[in-house]
C-alpha cells in the first residue's frame, strides 16, 4: 500500500511539472512573465549589415549582428577576444593570417584580439558577438 501511495504521488508530481513546461521555451516557464523577443527583430530589414547591443554585463558585452545575403562586415579589428556565434542562417569568418571558416545555425568561431576580419553574409542570417 505504501508504494502504490508513494506511485500516485510521484505520478501526480510529475503531471504537474509536464502541465508547466511550456515546449516553446523548454523549463523557463518562470520567465513568462518577461517580454521574450527574437534577435531578429531588433534590427531594420533594410540594412545590409547591422549591430545592435543586446546586452551589457558587469564583464562584457553581447551585440546581435544581421548580415544579409551578400552583406559584408569590413575588416576590422577587435581589442579584446570574442567569440561569434551563428544563432541563424550562413556567413563566411576570414582574418588576415588566412583562416576561413563557414558559420552555420549553431556554430562559433573565436575572434583574436588585433587581427584584421571580416565577415560576408551567405544567407541572411543572425549572429552573436559576445565580449
Amino acid at each position: 500500500m505504501k508504494k502504490i501511495l508513494v506511485l500516485s504521488a510521484f505520478s501526480l508530481f510529475m503531471a504537474s511539472c509536464a502541465m508547466h513546461k511550456n515546449p516553446a521555451n523548454g523549463n523557463f516557464h518562470h520567465l513568462n512573465n518577461r517580454a521574450m523577443t527574437n534577435i531578429s527583430s531588433i534590427h531594420e530589414a533594410t540594412k545590409p549589415v547591422s549591430a545592435k547591443l543586446l546586452f551589457k554585463g558587469q564583464d562584457g558585452t553581447v551585440n546581435a549582428l544581421q548580415i544579409q545575403k551578400d552583406g559584408l562586415l569590413e575588416k576590422h579589428v577587435t581589442k579584446v577576444p570574442a567569440l561569434l556565434v551563428c544563432v541563424a542562417g550562413e556567413v563566411v569568418f576570414e582574418n588576415e593570417k588566412g583562416f576561413k571558416q563557414t558559420l552555420n545555425n549553431g556554430d562559433y568561431v573565436n575572434i583574436e584580439p588585433m587581427v584584421t576580419h571580416w565577415v560576408k553574409g551567405v544567407q541572411d542570417s543572425q549572429l552573436l558577438l559576445i565580449k
